[in-house]
């Protein structure tokens, strides 16, 4: 059975998020209503609503002019397995003594001393490994160990599918290891490839918003910090970051832009922070900082 997809973009978070509501209430119902700022620092928001029906051309249309949007872009999407699809043309990842991969490539798996596999399925949390993002979070992490860094205690905020947080937990058998995730679905997930990848008890998976979770403060504070999200919540969370570091402790930072780079290591460098090292893989950045 085909969907349909309705995509529009507006200036504003408000405006964006009340088109959204009201794209809820529209007949037939949608099944799904995301609201997603463009990161271009343009000030434009992107709204986009699914349908198992075809949708009302001409209340989208209405709610546009009414919401000052652009015309709605309307699709339909054809019907295909998105995780045959993804499993088929995903290839393994290799990242310093990191090689990512997917149970389709459990043929391809190094076996030679050193290298530490991590299995991570296709599914609907982020953290495959492909991304620029997360790959540059791997390797920075594999230079840290390189250079003999051995912390002890690790947080993985945002985590997705946990591949740095299991990373972390394969590499540093003694350390104490935490992946949150704002969405349920994505600890599931993160649960999961824990028991695939045999590191039961060694990574503490939890859903939180930021580093608001009881046991992140208790466990605090850590040796090194894993943040692999937007531009806006990292710089949001800089300053609860840099109180939730030991002395001398870093943080890897990812999912923003080379052209914002800057402006999240200002918010760092002004919350204690210093950068030690920047990694930019196509358009993304990677930072590095510590706690001086």
């Amino acid at each position: 059975m085909p969907t349909y997809s309705a995509l529009t973009m507006l200036t504003g978070e408000e405006a964006a998020r009340a088109l959204a509501a009201a794209i809820e209430r529209m007949q037939p119902e949608p099944i799904g209503v995301g609201v997603f700022e463009i990161e271009d620092g343009s000030g434009l928001w992107e709204v986009g609503s699914y349908f198992m029906e075809p949708p009302d051309e001409v209340m989208l249309e209405v709610l546009a002019v009414a919401f000052g949007a652009r015309s709605f872009a309307l699709s339909e999407l054809p019907e295909i397995d998105w995780v045959a699809k993804v499993r088929r043309e995903l290839s393994p990842v290799e990242a310093g003594r990191f090689f990512v991969f997917g149970s389709h490539d459990a043929d391809k798996v190094p076996t030679d001393a050193g290298r530490v596999p991590l299995q991570i399925e296709a599914t609907v949390a982020f953290g495959t490994g492909h991304h620029g993002t997360t790959l540059g979070c791997l390797r920075a992490f594999d230079r840290l160990l390189a250079a003999g860094e051995r912390p002890a205690r690790v947080a993985d905020i945002g985590c997705g599918t946990a591949v740095l947080a299991m990373a972390a937990a394969a590499t540093l058998p003694d350390a104490l290891v935490i992946a949150s995730d704002i969405d349920r679905v994505a600890v599931d997930v993160a649960e999961a490839n824990v028991a695939i990848n045999g590191l039961q008890g060694r990574v503490e998976c939890l859903e939180a918003a930021g580093l608001d979770h009881p046991r992140l403060r208790a466990a605090a504070p850590y040796d090194l910090i894993f943040a692999n999200i937007l531009k806006g919540p990292l710089i949001e969370l800089a300053p609860g970051i840099a109180s939730q570091l030991a002395t001398g402790g870093r943080s890897i930072l990812s999912g923003l832009l080379a052209v914002q780079a800057e402006a999240v290591t200002a918010a760092y460098v002004a919350a204690g922070l210093c950068l030690q090292d920047r990694d930019d893989i196509g358009e993304w950045s990677t930072l590095v900082l510590q706690k001086s």
